[in-house]
């Protein structure tokens, strides 16, 4: 009788230790809602989707939602009731917001139209509760000579300079998107993150942004989260190594 109550304490014990643990792991687990605000930097190749992706990856619990007709600038969405609604509409944690691709790398349309517009838009969001988040683009392949960018990192200096500066403005955090890209760029000349058009993202490109994202979001490095998209593990793994270097060097900077 007596070596049946000690088995039955052992087992009890056991039980108790696996719910110490489950609950433990229940603990660590991070959760985020996100809503991304933009254009088609944003939705291609479903960028929201893949940060889920990158989160579900690494063991984290992501919801997003997008809000991101093509062509649409910030001073649009500023004064669309629609996208007022959307930021309002649920308790996010972040929200994001993307501006057309040339506008923050020229210095008097970012002041005419970018800056009131990120200053009306954080405004909004920080009522809800929530923090914005600037996401920062990346330049065109080849520059854009016409408009006195003569190659991507002339235009993504000056990308970077107009995000930064309204950054600093608004207290709003910034996901170093298109740093990361020249970044990843200097240590390996050969990788493409555009599509035909020198402009959009290919899948490279937005699993790179993805990784930026996530370890704007949960803190953390990427590193670790596999090879979800079948790019090759070498390079999967070096793209999250430089997205975890690029945002916690600019936290620093900053």
């Amino acid at each position: 009788m007596a070596k049946k109550n000690i088995w039955m304490m052992i087992a009890l014990g056991l039980v108790c230790l696996a719910g110490i643990s489950s609950q433990s792991q229940a603990f660590k687990r991070k959760t985020a809602r996100v809503l991304f605000v933009g254009n088609s930097y944003t939705f291609y190749n479903d960028l929201p989707g893949l940060v889920e992706l990158v989160a579900r990856q690494k063991g984290n619990a992501l919801e997003t939602r997008l809000f991101a007709p093509g062509g649409w600038t910030l001073a649009k969405h500023a004064a669309s009731q629609n996208t007022l609604s959307k930021i309002q509409q649920k308790r996010w944690d972040y929200v994001v917001l993307q501006e057309q691709s040339v506008i923050p790398a020229l210095e008097a349309e970012r002041q005419r139209r970018m800056y009131p517009a990120v200053r009306r838009l954080t405004r909004k969001i920080r009522q809800t509760g929530a923090k914005p988040v600037l996401f920062m683009t990346w330049g065109r392949r080849n520059g854009m000579p016409e408009n006195g960018f003569k190659d991507f990192g002339d235009m993504q200096t000056r990308l970077t300079s107009g995000y930064n500066e309204i950054a600093q403005e608004v207290r709003a955090q910034v996901a170093p998107v298109g740093l990361a890209w020249q970044k990843a760029k200097e240590g390996a000349p050969l990788l493409d993150f555009w599509q035909a058009d020198n402009s959009h993202p290919n899948e490279t490109g937005s699993y790179l942004a993805a990784c930026v994202f996530y370890a704007v979001i949960f803190d953390e490095s990427p590193e670790g989260s596999g090879d979800p998209l079948n790019l090759g593990k070498t390079k999967a793994a070096y793209l999250q190594k430089i997205a975890a270097q690029t945002v916690f060097s600019n936290h620093e900077k900053r």
